[in-house]
């Protein structure tokens, strides 16, 4: 997509720092979910290598003969890869609950699949506005920006909780704090 027709957020607004990190990742998940799926094949082709067989039916051989095994190197590269799956797993359920249960979510969802999400990147916001169309009647680009930030701004929300800054005196208000 051209790096042009994805604006940023505008600096000089008053954007929460949640907003800008729901952002940067929204920015890169197509590039975390490529990563992830080349770190899987790549542990499943060096354990071949190394044992011989596919990692399924190795575990379930080890799990039928009740064996414990550490293999360090190869042990540590699937923790890593399972805790970025896990990762991956608490955004994708943050932009399910978005999307079933956001007054606006189902438009917002399909502004973040198109926009961010979708496997192959779009070209540019004209074809994103295209594929919007029929979520969303007479979308401009305008109303795209401002409803795609709102779509950023609620997915932040649920990823980050109202523990953001703009929320505190909020919470303060509350819960006053005991001097």
């Amino acid at each position: 997509m051209n790096k042009n027709n994805l604006q940023k957020p505008n600096a000089s607004s008053k954007t929460s720092d949640h907003f800008h990190d729901t952002y940067k990742l929204l920015k890169n998940y197509r590039d975390v979910i490529w990563s992830l799926e080349l770190a899987v094949r790549q542990v499943k082709c060096n354990f071949e290598i190394e044992f011989g067989s596919s990692i399924e039916s190795f575990l379930e051989s080890i799990y039928v003969a009740g064996v414990d095994l550490n293999v360090r190197g190869i042990e540590q590269h699937a923790r890593s890869i399972e805790r970025s799956h896990k990762m991956l797993k608490l955004f994708d359920a943050a932009v399910d609950l978005l999307r079933t249960k956001h007054k606006f979510g189902e438009i917002y969802y399909w502004i973040l699949y198109y926009t961010f999400l979708s496997p192959q990147q779009l070209s540019g916001t004209a074809e994103i506005i295209e594929k919007l169309d029929p979520f969303i009647r007479s979308n401009s680009i305008r109303t795209y920006y401002r409803r795609r930030n709102e779509a950023i701004s609620a997915l932040g929300s649920i990823l980050w909780g109202y523990t953001a800054k703009e929320y505190l005196p909020i919470i303060d208000s509350f819960f006053p704090s005991k001097a």
